[in-house]
């Protein structure tokens, strides 16, 4: 008499499961990756819409907001102080109310701890921290590991 034989032998249980922790060796990190990039695109954004209304409130008062080191007494600005993701400062340049550093610093409980990026009134962009793994720029805003833009 023939037996049917039905089910899973071990050999084969072990297969799929050293399959499934292949996969997942690769798509985790990939994909932890990806939510990061979308996360950094906050800091990018509100600096270039900041970056534009200092510039139209440059050419309204001759100078950048008090936010950015100018002239105490000028039109009231409202700037970004932070949101999920990252926190907003700006410190004046060489020349108080003529020039400015704009930053947007990572916040570690957002998933974006280590980065910092940075805007001139001259749209200078630059990526002057990064966490370890990942590569600064003095040219652009970086957002991938490689250091590209």
């Amino acid at each position: 008499m023939k037996r049917n034989q039905t089910g899973v032998t071990l050999i084969e249980l072990l297969i799929v499961a050293a399959l499934i922790g292949i996969l997942g060796a690769i798509a985790v990190p990939a994909y932890r990756d990806y939510v990061i990039r979308g996360k950094l695109t906050d800091a990018h954004s509100i600096l270039s819409g900041t970056r534009v209304r200092m510039e139209q409130y440059y050419q309204d008062n001759k100078s950048y907001p008090t936010w950015c080191g100018g002239a105490a007494g000028l039109a009231a600005f409202t700037a970004p102080a932070s949101t999920q993701y990252f926190s907003f400062t700006c410190a004046a340049g060489a020349t108080a109310g003529q020039n400015y550093t704009m930053s947007a610093t990572g916040i570690a409980g957002g998933g974006t701890g280590g980065f910092t990026y940075t805007i001139t009134e001259a749209n200078v962009r630059a990526t002057t921290a990064v966490p370890t793994g990942w590569t600064t720029s003095a040219t652009c805003w970086v957002i991938k590991k490689n250091g590209s833009c």
